[in-house]
């Protein structure tokens, strides 16, 4: 088998410089971790560095049958190491923690991806991806940037970003119609927001859903009662920092038991 087709419909841009694959594997490595997983390995760029560094516990998920029938061929010594499975549906559980995440993400996915990591990240512990450039740097925003948003406060709440460097399309075949870069997210030391993870991530989905309205006039028509004292209702949702989020969440959780 010679080679791998790029699929339109799975959003595939295999990356083709083996330089800016190996920062990726560099970065990844420089976390610790019981277990690996490569989400979309495609032609196995990036699996082949990090074969080379001989982690303990390696898998490699990709959706393409065609790509997983490359790598057993390239690599058969590892070939029970490569699945034909879901990243979205595939159970992390059976897996050693802490836990390391990378990849090249498919655009369309890439959002999903980060919320099953959320939904894990007790057992998540680092993530080097590479993605959508304007992603990345939504994710990487601080309150009051025109791009902090949904996904910046989310993830933030519980991980440590660091936007490492962009990557031009020419590193891709074929190549993407915009810029990518790669980001690394590291689990930090917050266990709990004070208030449900579920009541917070609504709370922000709604401010950000209609972020020119102050967070007051976003929330009142999906909370029966709000702590009309408090002065975060006035601001505006970049405006608040994710300790404040949690602050206001709480306050609403005890006024809609």
């Amino acid at each position: 088998m010679q080679r791998v087709g790029a699929k339109k419909g799975l959003g595939q841009h295999f990356l083709t410089d083996k330089n800016i694959a190996r920062k990726i594997v560099d970065s990844m490595l420089s976390q610790p971790f019981a277990s690996l997983v490569e989400i979309g390995p495609g032609t196995g760029v990036l699996t082949q560095y990090i074969l080379q560094a001989e982690p303990e516990e390696f898998i490699a998920v990709d959706l393409d049958k065609e790509s997983i029938d490359y790598l057993t061929v390239h690599f058969p010594e590892h070939a029970n190491q490569f699945v034909f499975a879901d990243f979205l549906k595939y159970p992390l559980e059976q897996h050693g923690a802490p836990m390391a995440l990378v990849g090249n993400l498919p655009y369309y996915i890439s959002s999903q991806i980060l919320f099953k990591a959320l939904d894990h990240r007790n057992r998540v512990s680092s993530m080097v991806f590479m993605i959508q450039k304007e992603v990345a740097e939504r994710i990487a925003a601080p309150p009051g940037n025109k791009t902090y948003g949904i996904l910046s406060v989310l993830l933030q709440a519980y991980y440590n970003i660091e936007y490492l460097f962009t990557v031009h399309e020419n590193c891709f075949a074929p190549p993407p119609k915009v810029k990518s870069a790669v980001i690394r997210l590291t689990r930090n030391q917050r266990m709990e927001l004070g208030c449900s993870h579920e009541a917070f991530h609504k709370v922000v989905k709604a401010s950000f859903n209609q972020r020119r309205k102050t967070i007051r006039n976003s929330l009142k028509n999906i909370f029966i009662n709000l702590p009309i004292e408090s002065e975060l209702l006035t601001l505006r949702p970049e405006q608040l920092s994710v300790d404040q989020f949690a602050e206001l969440t709480h306050l609403i959780e005890k006024l809609n038991p």
